[in-house]
């Protein structure tokens, strides 16, 4: 599945291939096949999957679930994109991967005998039409989840011989009561009427988190009850008439909310409504979603058609769980089978998280970007306290490494070292006591508290160390993640032209990253006239560097934006001279020949991730090709000036030693591709 998302990611600029003889376009009286081009992205098993990972995914954008079977059952793990255990401010994750998210209860719909073996055996996803379907020995099950409410239905025909009964369970992720430190994690089980329910509450000083399903069925009698301490289930009568399975699921942060009674009243709007109804408004949903855009592609090795079914299914996949309150997490999204603990746990990765939405642009999915957009504008107040306390800056903050809720805030003492210690003011050895203990709880892969070094236990306690005696880690000096996130702002009212968007959205957030910027103590103008920026990462690989390429790439993309935006608007006329003249003296991006003696001899000069001195990592190393920030900000194209563009293209060819040929092997995350493309290096 990350293969397929991957491929899709590639394809970020496939508008832009010149050399399309492979690619069949399309005119405005031409009549398009959607349901034959879109079915080649289906999927289907004729026998079982080992292992539950590989199980076919359904989802609303909010709500979903594998769907996976063992020979009497049908499986599934309800996930939400805002199930949170904990809050950034949480003190008892101090460990790494232990946080989790996400998991709201598995679900097993269990027929009591084998059913789903090798023979008799069907599994398919319908990609057009958001529906997937299970076949056995005389059972055959629709699922979908409903586009309009927070419910699954699983209409199930059961042509058993004399009938016979099933049992629905449903089972918690953990062990009813869990305490790290003073977080609490408690999960119940009850039942009301012929309804089963299972609720989760997460509570830790000011914070509290919470969710709720529940399972009902029509058709059939059922009756529920209690199995153990950890599963409920309904005992559904025996019989041969059709009948439907209805999941329904609520969570918040907001402990007076009736999270119960709001599942109750999706099941109940399913139940009125009905499977046929609910299929019916789904599959409307979905094709029009699939006439927003497509691509056809054929070459006779099979390479062109296989790329264009991952582009369909990486769609699928992204309006499955890319509908919610919260943009869907890199790490599993909505598909996890294994309970909610998550390696690299609740954080979002902004690096990881683009390559889930960077290709949504060109594919005219806007709509799927809007989780992303709704939570970075939903912690900017937070942000801007981070930017003031964090650095001594202004405008706002947005760290590599961010939990749902943004960054919180810090007493006032600790803000004060942290800005003497992360500006390189304080020498590192120097740090008092009280901050030590202070960031000893706190969650390590947060940006913030990225020095932080696993010591492992002794004797009954977590040791702490850091990463390389200093206060820099992989993501503790990123500014660059503000500048891309706020470039998909102004990138999204360049696709729309919506001017109330960008008044709204996207302006605050190019203004309060580029007044970052020029703000930023470590932003300073050297005797040579031009502004340099010292003590910031490239990316993970280079920490402590100066003229970094993220960093003035960042800069370089920003400042002409929120110039622009600003005209548009008519606003901010006083300050639109001094962001010109700070563009206009900013540093050049780094070059190879920056150091004495490089790139000279054969005038073969690249850019470079930084300019000595580095607190580690190869300054002198090409820019990271997982993020490409030259290519990122459209800094380099067809379009630059002769002076870029030899350079770009010295820089690309430099990525390839021994040329590009049928065994050239290109990282999971690169953008080398688009930047191939970019560079009209299309073959």
């Amino acid at each position: 599945m990350n293969f397929k998302s991957i491929i899709a990611y590639f394809l970020l600029f496939l508008p832009l291939l010149s050399n399309a003889q492979q690619i069949k376009t399309n005119g405005p009286g031409d009549q398009i096949n959607y349901p034959d081009l879109i079915s080649h992205a289906d999927l289907v098993y004729h026998q079982p999957v080992i292992n539950s990972e590989a199980g076919m995914p359904v989802g609303n954008g909010n709500m979903g679930s594998l769907v996976w079977t063992t020979p009497s059952a049908i499986h599934f793990q309800i996930n939400r994109v805002d199930i949170f255990g904990n809050s950034s401010a949480s003190d008892n994750f101090y460990q790494r991967n232990t946080d989790y998210c996400g998991g709201a209860g598995f679900v097993d719909v269990d027929f009591g005998e084998e059913v789903f073996t090798d023979h008799d055996f069907l599994e398919k996803l319908s990609c057009y039409d958001g529906l997937v379907t299970v076949e056995g020995k005389q059972i055959k099950a629709q699922i979908l989840a409903w586009n309009k409410q927070d419910v699954m239905a699983i209409k199930v025909n059961d042509n058993r011989k004399d009938g016979k009964s099933l049992e629905i369970n449903l089972r918690m992720l953990r062990d009813p009561v869990q305490q790290r430190g003073n977080h609490l994690a408690v999960s119940k089980i009850s039942t009301e009427g012929n309804r089963i329910i299972l609720t989760q509450q997460f509570k830790e000083d000011a914070y509290y988190g919470g969710s709720a399903v529940v399972i009902g069925i029509k058709g059939r009698k059922a009756v529920a009850a209690i199995t153990n301490q950890s599963t409920v289930k309904l005992l559904v009568s025996p019989g041969n008439d059709p009948f439907t399975i209805f999941i329904s699921s609520a969570a918040g942060f907001d402990p007076q909310k009736d999270l119960v009674e709001q599942s109750m009243q999706e099941l109940e709007d399913a139940e009125q409504t009905g499977f046929e109804k609910l299929l019916t408004s789904n599959e409307t949903w979905w094709h029009q979603f699939w006439q927003k855009g497509f691509i056809q592609m054929h070459s006779a090795d099979g390479v062109a058609d296989d790329v264009a079914t991952n582009y369909a299914y990486y769609l699928y996949v992204m309006a499955s769980c890319s509908r919610g309150k919260y943009p869907v997490k890199f790490n599993g999204m909505l598909w996890s089978t294994g309970g909610d603990a998550r390696q690299w746990g609740g954080a979002y990765w902004g690096a990881n998280q683009s390559c889930l939405y960077n290709a949504l642009f060109a594919s005219n999915r806007l709509a799927l970007l809007q989780p992303m957009f709704r939570m970075y504008s939903g912690m900017y107040d937070r942000c801007a306290e981070a930017a003031r306390q964090e650095w001594g800056s202004k405008g706002i903050y947005i760290p590599e490494t961010v939990g749902f809720d943004g960054p919180p805030k810090l007493p006032d003492s600790i803000a004060a070292e942290m800005q003497e210690l992360y500006l390189m003011k304080k020498p590192w050895k120097d740090h008092s006591k009280r901050f030590w203990d202070y960031a000893y709880t706190k969650m390590p892969f947060l940006s913030r508290w990225n020095w932080k070094k696993d010591g492992g236990w002794h004797d009954g306690r977590w040791i702490v160390l850091t990463k390389d005696s200093s206060t820099f880690g992989q993501t503790s000096h990123i500014l660059s993640r503000g500048a891309k996130i706020a470039y998909q702002y102004w990138m999204y009212y360049e696709y729309t032209m919506d001017t109330a968007w960008l008044r709204q959205y996207a302006y605050p957030m190019l203004k309060g990253i580029a007044e970052f910027y020029r703000n930023f103590p470590n932003v300073k103008k050297g005797s040579d006239g031009r502004y340099h920026i010292y003590d910031v990462n490239d990316n993970e690989s280079v920490w402590g560097g100066q003229n970094t390429a993220e960093e003035i790439s960042s800069m370089m993309g920003i400042f002409p934006a929120v110039i622009k935006a600003a005209a548009i608007l008519d606003t901010d006329a006083g300050m639109r001279p001094v962001w010109q003249e700070f563009i206009d003296h900013l540093s050049p991006l780094s070059v190879s020949s920056d150091y004495s003696g490089e790139g000279k001899s054969d005038n073969k000069i690249t850019w470079i991730k930084a300019l000595p001195p580095v607190v580690r990592g190869n300054g002198r190393g090409l820019p990271d090709p997982n993020t490409m920030p030259m290519w990122f900000f459209d800094l380099s194209n067809r379009g630059a000036n002769d002076s870029l563009l030899q350079i770009a293209n010295h820089t690309y060819d430099a990525y390839f030693r021994s040329g590009i040929h049928q065994g050239t092997r290109v990282y999971v995350l690169s953008r080398l591709p688009v930047a191939g493309v970019l560079l009209g290096r299309v073959n």
